[in-house]
């Protein structure tokens, strides 16, 4: 692991580099890269460069350049993820990609990397669907759906400095623990590199935002997380595939209660933005109340952090408890009973537990 620690450090190196160039160059490619700060999701204050994807690929292969143990892992990871990389590095530069030309890709993206590697997901611990998951016929799209899906639900957790970035990290150093307590220091090295290039780009991003995410940036990442938690359970069967929805839960619920909330209460079509979402009610309805006098930019920095523990729970019961199908199954449910009342509130301007009315969020001002 000596060898994986200097391509993990090699990695946060050159994806920072890239993202500091990236940022010292904007005045060539701002046109086009900039993140401009009119919109319903939009937090941040001056234009900024919305390409810091690029530099975290950079860093993945600088990592995976010197990093045999780990190569037989990311090399169709890398090349698989090319269709998802480009369709959202193609918005955030011509801002015209849309939503389902970008899940489009990333759907191409799995069915690549299924057929790459041969390796599709095999169980859910759902007896009718662990029937049809048997037949590659179903299998393989069922795991670009899947893949496609975490890409999506990261992007859209993408609102805040250090937002998707730590939620990321956390994940992939997570799916690292369980490959170490399991024997196996192949995936653990593709977690570790991956979450380096990740730190590297969040020593630039938070909390000051000096570079985004993107879309380019967040559907790579979100795709690879999909597909490294798939290679965690399908390596070791042993690892109930629940230990990765709870990983995972915080972006998925997220997603999941977004498509519910817009379609169910408000008619509007998913893929519409609006300025409800769990991050954006945290933003307004705590961190500004408890840090009124900090500049707007540490605002949008100090989002992050409550997010990321919101995100935690569910992950340390995995991480401890990898096989136990029955507490992990719980825990998400847990978790999103917790999500709901704590949206409710958020909406609802209440913290106490009361009887909740939840047949319509209203609209939040301000």
């Amino acid at each position: 692991m000596h060898a994986v620690g200097a391509s993990a450090v090699l990695a946060l190196i050159a994806a920072a580099a890239a993202c500091l160039f990236l940022i010292g160059t904007q005045h060539w490619h701002g046109r086009f890269s900039f993140d401009t700060a009119d919109g319903a999701q939009k937090f941040h204050i001056d234009p900024t460069s919305r390409i810091g994807g690029v530099g975290i690929v950079i860093g993945v292969i600088a990592g995976f350049l010197v990093a045999r143990e780990a190569q037989m892992v990311l090399w169709p990871l890398l090349l698989a993820g090319i269709p998802a990389f480009a369709a959202g590095l193609a918005e955030d530069i011509t801002k015209r990609v849309g939503v389902s030309a970008r899940l489009c890709a990333t759907i191409g993206s799995g069915i690549l990397i299924c057929l790459l590697t041969g390796t599709a997901i095999g169980e859910l611990h759902l007896p009718v669907l662990d029937s049809l998951l048997t037949y590659a016929w179903f299998a393989i799209p069922f795991t670009a759906l899947a893949l496609a899906g975490v890409a999506n639900a990261l992007n859209i957790i993408d609102g805040f400095n250090g937002l998707a970035g730590g939620v990321a990290a956390i994940v992939l150093l997570a799916f690292a623990a369980l490959a170490l307590t399991h024997g196996d220091t192949v995936l653990a090295a593709a977690c570790i590199i991956f979450a380096a290039a990740m730190l590297g780009f969040l020593v630039l991003n938070f909390p000051l935002g000096r570079i985004f995410l993107g879309d380019g940036g967040a559907y790579f990442v979100g795709f690879a997380l999909a597909w490294l938690a798939i290679l965690l359970v399908t390596r070791h069967p042993e690892i109930s595939p629940w230990a990765v929805a709870a990983i995972v839960a915080y972006p998925v619920v997220e997603m999941l209660y977004s498509i519910w909330r817009k379609h169910r209460r408000e008619g509007h079509h998913p893929s519409r933005p609006d300025g409800l979402h769990m991050h954006m009610l945290v933003h307004r309805r705590v961190v500004r109340k408890l840090f009124p006098h900090a500049s707007r930019r540490l605002q949008n920095g100090l989002t992050a952090p409550f997010c990321w523990l919101l995100a935690l729970p569910p992950v340390l019961v995995a991480v401890m408890r990898p096989h136990d199908t029955t507490l992990l199954m719980g825990s998400v449910i847990a978790f999103i009973l917790f999500y709901s009342v704590l949206y409710a509130r958020l909406t609802q301007f209440r913290w106490c537990l009361r009887p909740l009315t939840l047949a319509r969020a209203p609209r939040v001002v301000g």
